[in-house]
């Protein structure tokens, strides 16, 4: 063991706390759910810490990740966020994230909520993987290409396999800290 971060973790304050305060901690909390659905699309083709960057400019453009709120927002309230420098400016990104909002919704209304849904592609259980090196960690895998089909299906965009892969990861549906991280070995507790 090396007792080392995982290694995509550089010495950034803002990677080092999201690393060691949230990646692959379990969480069951819809409004963080739906907070990572949008950053994880809004990163695609991105550094992950350029969004992580712009994580409050996010929370305060997107109404603090309330979806029913961002459902509710309109071809006027998009070109607002355009024009918004606290956000990717992206118009695809943008009216995914609003789209988004609305399917979300609808799980939440079929499934009860939309932790429900979610952690069914991974039985409800956290899937602990053993790497020893980044070069062993998958990018996608059959619970990812599951779960970008069925999200595809509800009308979701902005959900391929490797963005769903990275939201299992950031949410602790899979524990893909190195064996030799300091955050592997954490309790698999509800954040």
């Amino acid at each position: 063991m090396t007792n080392q971060r995982c290694t995509w973790c550089t010495e950034d304050p803002d990677y080092i706390r999201y690393h060691d305060e949230e990646w692959g901690i379990p969480c069951h909390d819809d409004r963080k759910l739906f907070e990572f659905l949008i950053l994880e699309g809004a990163q695609a083709g991105l550094s992950w810490i350029t969004i992580l960057k712009r994580r409050e400019g996010y929370r305060r453009a997107f109404a603090g990740f309330d979806p029913a709120a961002v459902a509710q927002f309109t071809g006027q309230d998009a070109e607002r966020l355009l024009q918004d420098e606290g956000i990717v400016r992206n118009r695809l990104k943008v009216n995914s994230a609003i789209k988004n909002a609305r399917a979300f919704l609808k799980i939440q209304e079929e499934f009860g909520s939309f932790k429900q849904y979610i952690w069914s592609f991974v039985n409800h259980t956290p899937i602990r993987n053993q790497w020893q090196t980044m070069s062993e960690v998958p990018v996608t895998t059959p619970e990812s290409d599951a779960m970008s089909k069925d999200l595809k299906k509800r009308g979701f965009s902005f959900v391929g396999s490797t963005i769903c892969y990275a939201y299992m990861q950031a949410m602790g549906m899979v524990n893909d800290h190195l064996v030799g991280c300091p955050s592997y070995s954490q309790p698999d507790f509800v954040g």
